[in-house]
């Protein structure tokens, strides 16, 4: 291996570069760097011996170079609610640990085949399951994330989606570590492979893409209406009607869509939030805020609902209010006509844990707090629905179900040609966090091979076309403003669209399977009858 890394500086020097390699991708720079992250924690294994003892060094040296990515990336989410980023630090390092723990154990005891195995498999299948979780999930610092700034290398996710970039930096990571620990010819080649073959496929990818030749006009209302009530007050816009209604007269006749932000009627003091089965008695209200100018013009808009089940508990959700009944409270994406009237309800299918979602509510109902704006736990939404306009077909995505690949690819599962994200990005401040919300969106893009039309309450609105480039100006943070572009239509499903999450099953099988091909290695080994 070379130069033994022993003393404590020494490990400690390689746990922060780790960790700075690790959070580029997350600062507004290149993800590229992950693909060579890992290494320095990978040599500190590989000079620790097989141990307890060591054991638990290199599990100590792991997590605190876990804890530390977290909090040089996600910092922010303490703005909104103070144990967010200390709860998601302590989940996502305990599921990194499973799989750097794996690969250090099996590395002093086995064949480094399995060791690497192990690393990678275990790896997806955590990442997958912190992914797929309804309530304890927060896949903000999926590897595949990391390259959020550089769309143009991982054209490929339209097959993979971000599981195969998290393949792309574990694969990676070994192979260079296989340089430094061999130092040989064949090592340097395959790395070589794993590290540019995939860029090369992207580049490839993108010039080989054909635009659909539709397109519909499509426009994204930013109002910088501030989150919190106090800030409301001082900016002076406890009641944003008239700003609105001015915003709208910007907006082109010949839109398609208008799309306003996440809980957007819930600033309007004469809305608030709105009982589905009274929504047409608001038609006036709705009307006026689109105005008669835009006869052809369908609303997108964000919303406050609720669902009354009177005296019968209906969902685990439901809440109860005396004199009112059981109900369920959404976070919901409207489709309102020039009329005034709604045509159509999505509830959000992805919601944030501690602010929307509480965890295991059912045993502990009494610590429903408010943490950010929305109180307790809301309503689940079970269905991609899709809204409808001139025959075009767009998909309704609200704020944090950008970051879930699986669950957004839904809506064009469902046939959506467009999509349209509506979100609320002022609860972090001016932070890093709105930033890679946005960015996020692009890989989103690239999967679904889907044109996605972005509007927050403030954060940043724009444009995003299906190769993950940004089309035209955004409205960055503080701004308010209109803007309107023609977004390109397409029908065709990708194969991540059809098929998910491939990479992270076919990962999890692997990682049971290592995992018993181990547990028979050992056994074999201690009968003598492997060497």
């Amino acid at each position: 291996m070379g130069m033994k890394q022993n003393s404590t500086l020494h490990r400690f020097l390689l746990v922060l570069l780790s960790v700075v390699l690790l959070s580029i991708g997350w600062l507004g720079a290149t993800g590229l760097t992950l693909l060579f992250a890992l290494v320095p924690l990978m040599i500190i294994s590989e000079n620790l011996s097989d141990s307890t003892r060591d054991w638990w060094r290199m599990c100590g040296w792991g997590a605190l170079t876990f804890l530390l990515w977290s909090a040089a990336t996600i910092w922010w989410v303490w703005i909104a609610t103070p144990i967010g980023p200390i709860t998601a630090g302590i989940v996502g390092t305990f599921y990194n640990l499973c799989a750097l723990m794996a690969y250090h154990y099996t590395s002093k005891r086995a064949p480094r085949a399995l060791a690497y195995t192990l690393l990678v498999s275990i790896w997806l299948a955590t990442e997958w399951a912190y992914n797929s979780a309804d309530v304890m999930t927060f896949p903000w610092l999926l590897l595949g994330h990391g390259f959020s700034n550089d769309t143009w290398a991982v054209q490929w996710y339209e097959y993979t989606g971000i599981f195969g970039g998290t393949l792309w930096v574990l694969a990676s990571n070994v192979a260079i570590f296989e340089i430094l620990r061999s130092r040989t010819t064949e090592a340097k080649v395959r790395a070589a492979l794993i590290v540019f073959v995939p860029i090369v496929v992207s580049a490839v990818l993108l010039m080989c893409y054909t635009p659909s030749g539709r397109t519909t006009q499509i426009s994204v209302i930013q109002p910088n209406v501030p989150c919190y009530e106090d800030e409301r007050i001082t900016a002076g816009k406890m009641d944003p009607t008239e700003d609105v209604v001015e915003l709208m007269s910007e907006v082109p006749a010949s839109s398609t869509f208008v799309i306003m932000p996440e809980s957007a009627l819930a600033y309007f003091p004469r809305i608030g939030s709105v009982e589905e089965s009274s929504l047409p008695y608001y038609a006036s209200i709705l009307q006026y805020i689109q105005g008669d100018s835009h006869p052809n013009t369908k609303l997108i808009t964000g919303a406050s609902t609720r669902i009354r089940y009177g005296e019968a508990k209906a969902t685990d959700t439901a809440h109860y209010y005396e004199g009112y009944g059981w109900y369920d409270q959404f976070n919901s994406a409207l489709l309102i006509n020039s009329d005034g009237q709604t045509e159509s309800i999505y509830h959000k299918g992805k919601l944030v844990i501690g602010v929307e979602a509480v965890p295991l509510k059912s045993f502990f109902d009494t610590f429903e707090v408010d943490l950010g704006g929305v109180s307790g736990q809301l309503g689940w939404g079970r269905e991609h629905t899709l809204f409808t306009n001139s025959g075009v077909k767009i998909g309704p995505s609200i704020c944090y179900e950008g970051i879930y690949g699986g669950y957004f690819s839904g809506f064009a599962r469902e046939g959506a040609e467009v999509m349209a994200i509506v979100s609320n990005d002022g609860w972090w401040g001016n932070t890093p966090g709105h930033k890679r919300l946005f960015d996020f969106c692009r890989l989103r893009a690239i999967e679904t091979r889907r044109a996605i039309a972005r509007s927050a309450n403030t954060g940043i609105s724009g444009f995003i076309s299906p190769t993950g480039e940004t089309i035209g100006e955004r409205l960055l943070w503080d701004d308010e403003g209109v803007l309107t572009e023609e977004l390109e239509l397409r029908t065709e499903k990708t194969i991540y669209t059809l098929y998910g999450d491939w990479i992270a099953r076919i990962a999890t099988y692997i990682a049971v399977l290592s995992l018993l091909y181990y547990i028979a290695y050992r056994t074999r080994k201690r009968n003598h009858l492997v060497d």
